[in-house]
């Protein structure tokens, strides 16, 4: 344990983000005498990185003409209303248990949230591990048990797992709801929006340990963007911030891979064997904030359609889209066409104990990270909050 702490301490370690901060600035310097009108805009495509980097105050460090982005990587922050409302209406039902992770329980639809379902007396339980929904189904035999699944290409495999238990074990009142979504296709969606200033990307590192960093090859390949897979440690995240400066400062985009520790080329090939087992694309999904994307998320194989509760519901289920409120600017916070402290009701109608938006429900969400940590970290020793003009 001791020696896990010092490595984390390693990962934190004032100096050496202090070093690392001062190369950024000689990067950006050299961008800036290249062409004085250039800015770098990276967008952290991952909630995580967001938490980190406003958690250190990590933004605080840059120099001016290197600016984050907060990319959609909240799988709960990118689900639509109408999704949302799914789920209250299974978990309305006689006889339901609707069963999903924590954060989508104080996620508001058109209809509330779970959280509010589940006061006002419905089966709603929120876990952390999949597989405990397998106990829950067995432990009640006589009703009918929904997963309501989400995430990105990281949660699939134990969903996957999940399915694979169930068939196993012949259980029949365990049905899927199934609501995972594909990184790649929505920083594909992000370049095609000429509104959007993105000109290079940090990959997420959970998502990029199960699919690999090859997975994001057609940004450099299509658009000629830097893409720098990184840790979620604040010197992780800077180190990442360095390369792409140094890939801009250089007239250069190329894949790089600075979370080596855990990420390789191709990924957890046995995990994505077992996803692609019992899951395959859907041919479009409509996120929140960025509208439908085509063969952006995953649905249950058609051998597999005995577990899915979207066709055994279907007469229940809606599918029209359902906008959110037209004072929440979650949709542009997530495109990057503002950030959180621009929406009219973030800290005013808008707090985490009260969410309008999906951003603010969420600790991946920006807006939350905007709220908990104010874009000055309280963790970050001052002498590191550096000038940059100096």
């Amino acid at each position: 344990m001791l020696e896990l702490k010092q490595l984390y301490q390693g990962f934190r370690d004032p100096k050496t983000i202090a070093t690392i901060a001062k190369k950024i600035a000689g990067q950006a310097e050299l961008v800036r005498r290249r062409s004085p009108d250039e800015n770098i805009y990276v967008m952290e495509v991952c909630g995580g990185h967001t938490h980190t980097i406003m958690k250190y105050g990590i933004d605080q460090l840059l120099p001016p003409n290197i600016e984050f982005i907060h990319g959609p990587g909240c799988p709960v922050c990118i689900m639509p209303k109408e999704r949302i409302d799914h789920a209250i209406t299974l978990a309305s039902q006689p006889e339901v248990i609707l069963v999903t992770l924590g954060d989508m329980i104080r996620v508001p639809g058109s209809k509330g949230s779970l959280a509010q379902c589940r006061a006002s007396g419905h089966d709603v339980r929120a876990i952390y591990d999949p597989l405990d929904t397998l106990q829950i189904a067995i432990d009640n035999p006589k009703k009918q048990v929904v997963f309501f699944a989400i995430g990105f290409e990281t949660s699939t495999p134990m969903t996957a797992v999940l399915i694979q238990q169930v068939q196993a074990l012949g259980l029949k009142n365990l049905l899927f709801h199934i609501n995972h979504v594909l990184v790649p296709p929505a920083m594909e969606a992000v370049m095609a929006d000429s509104k959007v200033k993105v000109n290079a990307f940090i990959g997420p590192a959970h998502v990029s340990v199960i699919q690999g960093s090859e997975l994001y090859q057609f940004a450099v390949d299509e658009y000629n963007t830097p893409v720098v897979v990184s840790g979620f440690e604040p010197v992780d995240v800077m180190e990442s911030i360095f390369r792409i400066a140094k890939q801009r400062a250089n007239g250069i985009a190329k894949l790089d891979n600075q979370y080596n520790r855990a990420v390789t080329p191709k990924g957890n090939i046995k995990a994505q064997q077992l996803v692609d087992r019992y899951l395959c694309i859907r041919s479009e999904f409509r996120w929140r904030g960025l509208g439908p994307i085509p063969n952006s998320a995953l649905r249950l194989r058609d051998e597999l359609k005995h577990l899915d509760a979207e066709l055994k519901f279907a007469e229940l289920l809606t599918h029209d889209p359902i906008e959110d409120h037209k004072a929440c600017q979650c949709g542009d916070i997530l495109r990057g066409l503002c950030k959180p402290k621009d929406c009219k009701v973030f800290a005013r109608g808008c707090t985490p104990d009260s969410p309008m938006g999906s951003c603010m429900v969420s600790s991946e969400g920006a807006c939350n990270a905007h709220f908990r940590y104010g874009g000055v970290s309280n963790t970050m020793p001052h002498s590191l909050r550096v000038n940059n003009d100096e």
